[in-house]
């Protein structure tokens, strides 16, 4: 096994702003989200947002999910193409499934890009399911997104799968 990375995650600020839109860009091209998108979002009151930082400083990753009476709605998920495959996005799926634990939230939501394999997979290893199809969502290219849904995350089979999975992640990462 390879040596642990570290990791912070923290809420994330308009201080963050500046490193996500890089990451943004990158993430999602040109039809990216504005400086002025996340700002909104971060001021919004359903909205939580986390970034992930190395011990350098430097922010590698963020979510964004609204929380609605009892369901959470991701909003965006990028990670820095340095760091893919390094189980960051898992840890910043468990940090948000912390959060809606804490909050009673019971189902998540999302929509991702049908051709996006690696992120489907993802979040199939989190339970989500296909539950339907937005056609010629995505406005760069008319792309259909996938809705995903997982069922309760209350049940004792999803807090299993949850347990599971969460520590994997500790096997690759030390979370502070």
């Amino acid at each position: 096994m390879t040596d642990k990375l570290d990791i912070y995650i923290n809420e994330t600020t308009q201080s963050d702003i500046d490193e996500i839109l890089t990451i943004e860009a990158i993430a999602y091209g040109k039809h990216h989200w504005s400086r002025d998108s996340f700002v909104s979002e971060i001021n919004n009151k359903i909205a939580k947002y986390y970034s992930v930082k190395i011990p350098t400083g430097e922010l590698i990753a963020y979510i964004g999910f609204w929380n609605i009476v009892e369901e959470a709605h991701i909003t965006t998920l990028a990670v820095n193409d340095n760091f893919k495959r390094k189980h960051i996005a898992e840890a910043l799926i468990a940090k948000m499934l912390e959060d809606c634990y804490n909050n009673y939230i019971k189902y998540i939501t999302l929509e991702v890009r049908a051709s996006n394999t690696p992120a489907i997979k993802l979040y199939q290893k989190y339970g989500f399911k296909s539950l339907g199809v937005r056609k010629g969502y995505y406005q760069d290219n008319n792309e259909d997104a996938l809705i995903m849904w997982t069922e309760n995350i209350f049940g004792d089979k999803y807090k299993k799968l949850y347990l599971e999975n969460v520590k994997k992640i500790d096997e690759y990462l030390i979370i502070k």
